[in-house]
């Protein structure tokens, strides 16, 4: 990105584990901003960080946080604080990346990941939503095979690293063993344990992270009626989620050229030998923005399906590098209008 800064960016949440890999990403990227101020809850306010060399400290959201005047903000800091402060924000001038999932089905917000659908980002009414974190990833790989293949059905099943759960989930796994432990997110011990349990559990049957994957998947792919079944997983893993992804094709299509349009794919990056024990793993994506995709192989059981391995960091591609790609693409158009 060239320099000449001159937007003005804020952080809400600052202080919890998407906020600070939204730190580590944005020292990474260098994007050109003149002043970056750090926001969090009352508990965090007051806390010092170390940010491009230099010292800040992070406040209080409130009410007023926004009159001095902000080009963009990403939130990382929940539901009930998007509800309130992104519209609040909105009505300043400033648009927010939120990566809660309060607007996210929203007719009046986009839901973006860049690789897949960057046009919505300019239909934008002040807000713009960041997808759940299993399906940012899931629609990297999806929408080149939409576009090439058209699909008829898909079936998730993920397996999803402690880090998605924030610091009380990663604690469960890295402290679950100390005596005297008590869990502080999870409804069983996650050692040695796959927890089918993601989110609260709905009347139909499904959780709510099953439903979010299959609500934003046909948002994002602008597939609204699109036949989707998802189970999502909690496992015993520290960082990246794993998934397995079943596509049934209304097209017809050739194995080698399925796996080299994956290859020659903007964001996704193809680990599939497995002769060699090569495919992807969550301690290769971790650390990365990329998708990774391998296990690639036709489902035999119905006439055009495919079966594919999908890994990505969640806590970088999954909420804090997706929505700084956001900001990042926003800057593009807003230097080209200009």
């Amino acid at each position: 990105m060239e320099q000449g800064k001159k937007y003005k960016l804020a952080l809400v949440g600052a202080t919890g584990v998407v906020g600070r890999m939204a730190r580590e990403v944005l020292e990474e990227k260098n994007l050109p901003i003149k002043e970056y101020v750090f926001f969090s809850s009352a508990k965090s306010a007051g806390t010092k960080i170390e940010f491009m060399g230099k010292e800040y400290e992070v406040r209080e959201l409130k009410e007023n946080s926004f009159d001095e005047g902000f080009d963009y903000a990403i939130f990382s800091a929940g539901g009930e604080t998007s509800k309130k402060f992104a519209p609040i924000a909105a009505q300043k001038g400033c648009i927010v990346v939120d990566n809660s999932s309060a607007w996210r089905m929203d007719k009046e917000v986009p839901l973006v990941v860049p690789e897949v659908n960057s046009r919505e980002i300019k239909n934008n009414k002040g807000i713009i939503a960041n997808p759940n974190c299993s399906t940012i990833q899931a629609v990297v790989p999806l929408k080149v095979l939409d576009d090439k293949y058209k699909i008829k059905r898909i079936i998730y099943s993920t397996y999803q690293a402690v880090s998605g759960a924030g610091i009380k989930g990663i604690n469960d796994l890295e402290k679950g063993e100390e005596p005297n432990y008590e869990l502080q997110k999870f409804a069983h011990p996650i050692i040695n344990n796959c927890l089918p349990h993601i989110d609260v559990f709905l009347e139909n049957g499904y959780t709510k992270e099953e439903e979010k994957m299959i609500n934003e998947t046909r948002k994002i792919l602008g597939r609204e009626n699109l036949p989707i079944t998802a189970t999502t997983v909690r496992v015993p893993v520290i960082n990246s989620h794993s998934e397995s992804i079943n596509i049934e094709f209304e097209n017809e299509f050739d194995l080698n050229d399925l796996k080299e349009n994956l290859r020659n794919a903007k964001g996704i990056i193809v680990e599939d030998d497995p002769m060699h024990d090569i495919y992807p793993l969550a301690t290769t994506a971790s650390g990365h923005d990329e998708v990774y995709v391998g296990r690639i192989r036709r489902d035999y059981s119905v006439k055009n399906g495919v079966n594919i391995w999908v890994v990505a960091d969640n806590l970088r591609k999954g909420a804090a590098s997706n929505a700084i790609q956001i900001v990042e693409e926003m800057i593009k158009l807003d230097k080209k209008e200009k």
